[in-house]
């Protein structure tokens, strides 16, 4: 499965299990909640191979509405033994809903980027036209595992982006980017490393 949009009301649950020998050993997690009243463009790509090996899935939602939506992923690749998972299950409801920026801005801005090296990893969020933000980000990284916890509530706009990819010559397992205008809520919770086993869930 290449594409997968969305659009009105659905629930999606997927899981590909499939054997293939790859050369570096990359796992994530994935639990993520968000609910956008406004507009949204955002998409994520999970993959275990390069080109045509292994599992991808891509999962995107574009437009102006009210959405809730809940996502819930784990990816296993580049086993030596030749065990590549990817497990995705995304549920959502979708009412579309005309939205037009307010006319006054606000010059309030809020950013962060962090970035590890050793798991290969990188999560960065970034506020802008703030009126109002409530942010609660936590993050925890070691040389062997990467944990970014994103919690905000804003009304403004909200641009979320995160890449994996262990080493130079891997294919990337997790590449994310998201922008949300309007109010948005949302919990973000990404773990990857050499053992990424992440049981936090999301209301």
């Amino acid at each position: 499965m290449r594409w997968l949009l969305l659009l009105g009301l659905l629930t999606i649950s997927t899981l590909f299990i499939i054997s293939h020998a790859n050369a570096t050993t990359q796992n994530l997690t994935e639990h993520s909640w968000i609910y956008n009243q406004g507009y949204m463009d955002d998409m994520r790509i999970y993959q275990t191979d390069y080109g045509f090996k292994g599992q991808k899935l891509v999962t995107g939602t574009r437009g102006s509405g009210t959405v809730s939506r809940t996502i819930d992923a784990r990816v296993y690749g580049g086993f030596e033994a030749g065990y590549d998972q990817l497990s995705v299950r995304e549920w959502g409801v979708f009412q579309y809903k005309p939205y037009s920026p307010s006319l006054t801005q606000s010059d309030l801005k809020n950013a962060l980027c962090a970035k590890n090296y050793e798991v290969g990893s990188v999560m960065s969020e970034s506020y802008s036209e703030i009126r109002d933000l409530v942010k609660d980000t936590t993050t925890i990284q070691d040389d062997s595992v990467s944990v970014y916890e994103i919690h905000s509530e804003i009304t403004g706009t909200a641009k979320i982006g995160s890449r994996v990819q262990r080493k130079s010559t891997s294919v990337p397992a997790y590449v994310m980017g998201g922008t949300y205008m309007g109010y948005t809520n949302m919990y973000i919770d990404l773990e990857t490393g050499d053992a990424s086993i992440l049981t936090l869930t999301c209301p």
